[in-house]
C-alpha cells in the first residue's frame, strides 16, 4: 500500500496569507542543512528518457546524487551548492524541463499514472497533460489572465475516470467521462457563521463520499465540457480563481482559502468559458468517477496489444544514482521511451513486452526498488531527518529502514543493530523490496485495501519531502499537498478483510513535515535513539497517556502493534 497523501487542513478557519508562498522551484532554490534544494516540476509525472537522464546527471554532478519523488509526482534535488542555480536552470531548459521561467512553480499537475496503459479509464489523459502545460506556460493573457500568478501550491488533477487522482484534493480537477467529455470541478469552501459570528469553513473536496457534484449544500463548481476543450477549460477555471483572489483582497494560495463571499461559483466559471467559446453544461448532480481505485500496485501491469508496464514503489520516495540510472535505461528500451512518476512516490515504466517487463522487475527488485504488492515498505514514510534537517532529533530514514528490515525478518524489533544507521536506505531496501513481480489483476487486488494508505495528499501543502531547514518552519514552505485518504482502522485493531493497516510515518521533530492524512501511526523521535508511538488523525488522536516510548531498535514491534498487524 502507498502512504496516504497528506490531507487538506481541518478547514476550521480560512488561512490568512500575509505574503506569497515560498515553495521552492528550479529557479528558486531553498537553503537546507545539507545544501540547497531544487524542486523540478514534472506535469503529470511524465518524463522522456532523455529528460530522465539529464535530471540524473544534474543530481550526480550538482547535488548529492539522489532524487526525491514528491507526492505530486515532481522531483527534488538536494545537496546543491549555493552558486549552481544558473547552471541548473540552463541544463533544465535544454532538456525541456523549464519551458517558461515565469511559470516554473505553477506547473503542478497530477494525472492518472496508468492512463492508456491498462485498458481502464475513459480516456488517455496524457495528451491533456501536455496541452494544459502548454497553455499554462504560453496562454494568451487576454484569455487566461497571467497564470504565473498562481501559487506554488495550486494543483491540477487530470483523472481518466478511474478515480485515482480525483480524490487528491486538487484545486481544479478534470474527470474523463464515457461520452468523450470531461467533468470540470473546482474545489470549494462552504462557510457559515458560528455562534460567535465568526466564519466557520468546511472543506468540500471529499469526492469519495460526495461524488463529483459535491452533494448537499456545498457550492461545488462542476461543469461538463468536451474532451477537446478540457485542458483550456482547466486553465480558464484557474484564471477565474485568480480573479476572485484579486477581488477578495487576499493572497489565497488555494481555492478553498477564498472567503465565502468570493468563492468560485459554477456560474462564474461557466461565464468565463462561454466568453472563450467553450460550451459548458452545469452538472449539479454529476456522479463521481468510477469507484475510486487504489494507486498502482507494484508489479506487472497488463495492457492492450500485448504490451505491459512495470509499476515500482521507491522506498521513502528517494532513488539513489544507481537506481535512477537503471530506471532510465529500462525505460529507454521500451517502445514508449518514457517513465511516469506517480503522486504515491512510485514510477511506472510503460511499453514493454512481457519478457522485458519480467526482466525489468527482477533487475529493479535487485536494485532495492519495490516490485511486489506485499512489500513491508508499502505504507511507510519518513521526513527528511538528519543530516538534511537541523531540527530533526534523529536520522529517521536510517531508523525507518532498520524498522522495515526487522519487520521482514519478523524480528519485531529484537534484532538490535541489524541494519546500521550508516547504511543507505537503498542498501537496506534490497532485502525488503520483494523479488516477485505479480501480474496486473493480482497486483491490483492486493492493493485494493490500501486505498488511502499513502503519503501526503497532493491537494494541500504537505506531501513533498520537507526541505529540512535549520531555521525553523517556514510558513510558506510546506511539503507539497496530497490526496485525502479514507480513514483507516482504529488504534491497535486487527484489520478486517479488505482493510489496510494504518500507514506509519516516522518524524524527526514535532513539525512532522509530510505526514499522511486520515488515521496514521506517528513515530516521533524523542532523541538520538528514542521514539514515541501514537495513533493520530481524523480527530481521534491517541491520548498522550496511551502513547508508547521505545528505542529505535524496538520500532518494528511497537509500530506493528499500533498498526494492528501483530
Amino acid at each position: 500500500m502507498s502512504l496516504p497523501p497528506t490531507t487538506t487542513p481541518s478547514g476550521d478557519e480560512t488561512p490568512i496569507r500575509g505574503r506569497d508562498d515560498a515553495c521552492p522551484g528550479a529557479l528558486r532554490l531553498h537553503p537546507a542543512d545539507d545544501g540547497s534544494l531544487a524542486r523540478i516540476r514534472v506535469p503529470g509525472g511524465l518524463l522522456t528518457t532523455r529528460q530522465a537522464a539529464v535530471v540524473g546527471r544534474v543530481a550526480e554532478e550538482l547535488g548529492d546524487g539522489r532524487l526525491d519523488i514528491t507526492s505530486r509526482g515532481n522531483l527534488q534535488v538536494r545537496g546543491l551548492e549555493a552558486g549552481c542555480g544558473a547552471e541548473l536552470a540552463a541544463r533544465l531548459r535544454t532538456a525541456g524541463l523549464l519551458p517558461s521561467d515565469r511559470h516554473d512553480r505553477v506547473r503542478n499537475v497530477v494525472a492518472s499514472p496508468l492512463s492508456g496503459l491498462d485498458g481502464e479509464g475513459y480516456a488517455d489523459v496524457t495528451a491533456w497533460v501536455r496541452e494544459l502545460d502548454a497553455v499554462l506556460c504560453g496562454g494568451t493573457p487576454a484569455e487566461h489572465g497571467e497564470l504565473s500568478g498562481l501559487s506554488g501550491r495550486f494543483l491540477f488533477a487530470l483523472d481518466d475516470g478511474r478515480g485515482d487522482v480525483a480524490t487528491l484534493g486538487a484545486d481544479v480537477t478534470l474527470i474523463a467521462t464515457p461520452d468523450g467529455g470531461a467533468l470540470l470541478r473546482m474545489a470549494a469552501t462552504a462557510c457559515r457563521a458560528d455562534g460567535a459570528g465568526a466564519d466557520r469553513c468546511v472543506v468540500a473536496d471529499d469526492v469519495a463520499q460526495r461524488g463529483a457534484g459535491g452533494g448537499g449544500d456545498t457550492p461545488w463548481a462542476v461543469l461538463w465540457v468536451r474532451g477537446g476543450d478540457a485542458p483550456r477549460a482547466a486553465a480558464l477555471a484557474a484564471a477565474e480563481f485568480l480573479t476572485r483572489v484579486r477581488e477578495s483582497g487576499t493572497r489565497a494560495w488555494r481555492v478553498r482559502e477564498l472567503p465565502a463571499q468570493h468563492a468560485v461559483t459554477t456560474e462564474g466559471v461557466a461565464a468565463r468559458l462561454a466568453a472563450a467559446g467553450i460550451d459548458a453544461v452545469p452538472q449539479p448532480d454529476a456522479p463521481g468517477p468510477k469507484a475510486p481505485q487504489p494507486p498502482p500496485a507494484p508489479g506487472l501491469v497488463t495492457g492492450p496489444e500485448g504490451r505491459h508496464a512495470v509499476s515500482v514503489a521507491v522506498p521513502l520516495g528517494r532513488a539513489d544514482a544507481d537506481q535512477w540510472r537503471l530506471l532510465t535505461a529500462l525505460a529507454s528500451r521500451s517502445g514508449a521511451d518514457e517513465l511516469r512518476m506517480t503522486p504515491w512516490r512510485g514510477v511506472v515504466l510503460p511499453g514493454l513486452s512481457l519478457g522485458d517487463a519480467r526482466d525489468a522487475c527482477s533487475a529493479l527488485s535487485e536494485a532495492g526498488l519495490v516490485t511486489a504488492p506485499d512489500s513491508p515498505w508499502l505504507g511507510v514514510g519518513a521526513c527528511t531527518g538528519r543530516p538534511g534537517c537541523a531540527k530533526s532529533l534523529a536520522d529517521v530514514r536510517a531508523d525507518t529502514a532498520r524498522m522495515v528490515a526487522d519487520t521482514e525478518r519478523g524480528a519485531g524489533g529484537t534484532a538490535r543493530g541489524a541494519a546500521g544507521g550508516e547504511r543507505r536506505v537503498g542498501d537496506m531496501a534490497r532485502g525488503a523490496a520483494g523479488a516477485v513481480c505479480r501480474a496486473g489483476d493480482t497486483a491490483r487486488g492486493a492493493a485494493g485495501a490500501a486505498r488511502g494508505a499513502g503519503d501526503t495528499a497532493p491537494g494541500d501543502d504537505r506531501d513533498e519531502p520537507g526541505p529540512g531547514t535549520g531555521t525553523g518552519p517556514d510558513p510558506g514552505l510546506v511539503p507539497e499537498p496530497g490526496p485525502d485518504p479514507e480513514p483507516g482502522p482504529g488504534p491497535g485493531t486487527e484489520p478486517g478483510p479488505g482493510t489496510a493497516p494504518l500507514p506509519v510515518y516516522v518524524s524527526g521533530c514535532e513539525r512532522r513535515c509530510g505526514h499522511p492524512g486520515g488515521r496514521w501511526v506517528d513515530a516521533l523521535a524523542t532523541g538520538d535513539a528514542g521514539y514515541r508511538i501514537a495513533v493520530r488523525g481524523a480527530g481521534r488522536d491517541t491520548p498522550e497517556a496511551d502513547s508508547v516510548d521505545v528505542t529505535a531498535e524496538q520500532l518494528a514491534g511497537a509500530v506493528a502493534a499500533a498498526r494492528g498487524t501483530t
